[in-house]
């Protein structure tokens, strides 16, 4: 079993960036495939991205593709997500989870979640 924590949120403005983490305690997070989630105010949670375990392949949502980068260092046992170019849209609370199959977009192909970190993007 993993238990993904999420770290790197804040307070930003429009256009700034900022690097959420996602470290594990418990296994390997290399076991597996890894995603993040977010959920805005009033909105049910959504895909953002995710990462197989290799690395090699990634996936995002369309919303913003382009603007953020999903990453791994499975030496480090951390995943990333880089947000460039934000928007006050993107204001939610972002979420790690780790994923025993292949995800990558549904929630119900994750197994382990984390708690959450706020992200707020003022105009």
């Amino acid at each position: 079993q993993v238990q993904p924590v999420e770290s790197g949120g804040g307070l930003v403005q429009a256009g700034g960036s900022l690097r959420l983490s996602c470290a594990a305690s418990g296994r390997t997070l290399s076991r597996y495939f890894m995603g993040w989630f977010r959920r805005a105010p009033g909105k049910e949670r959504e895909f953002a991205a995710a990462i197989n375990w290799s690395g090699r392949s990634t996936y995002y949502a369309d919303s913003v593709k382009g603007r953020f980068t999903i990453s791994r260092d499975n030496a480090k046992n951390t995943v990333y997500l880089q947000m460039n170019s934000l928007k006050p849209e993107d204001t939610a609370v972002y979420y790690c989870a780790a994923s025993t199959s292949y995800g990558p977009r549904a929630q119900t192909d994750y197994n382990y979640w984390g708690q959450g970190t706020q992200v707020t993007v003022s105009s």
